[in-house]
């Protein structure tokens, strides 16, 4: 349940002391990889919680909703459409849908832990 968590948090810490600054005309390109690399993150704690979290499907889901979140954004400025609220409402969605589910997940083990100490 860590791995996600520590890796995101490594990943921030390196970002702030690197000092790197991406151009104005790279930030919605930054921020959509980023949302887009959050929400595999937040599904990746959601699938080790359940005991079902897969290595490589973390890995590739976290690199290519990067990619497919930077190339809609890149593809909406082709074509003069700001494609980039339609990708912010749904990793948002998908980001709330899981921290949603992990939240119940959570309450109904506390629930479950309680029923099997009182038998």
């Amino acid at each position: 349940m860590l791995i996600p968590i520590i890796g995101l948090a490594i990943g921030v810490v390196v970002g702030i002391v690197s000092g790197m600054v991406f151009p104005a005309g790279y930030s919605a390109y930054v921020a959509m990889g980023i949302l887009a690399c959050l929400d595999s993150v937040i599904g990746g704690v959601y699938a080790n919680l359940q005991g079902k979290f897969q290595g490589k499907i973390f890995s590739t889901g976290l690199f290519f909703n990067g990619i497919f979140a930077m190339a809609l954004i890149w593809l909406g400025n082709q074509l003069s459409i700001d494609l980039s609220l339609a990708a912010v409402v749904v990793y948002g969605s998908r980001m709330f849908n899981n921290f949603s589910r992990i939240r119940i997940f959570l309450l109904n083990k506390e629930k479950k832990e309680i029923m099997i100490d009182s038998e």
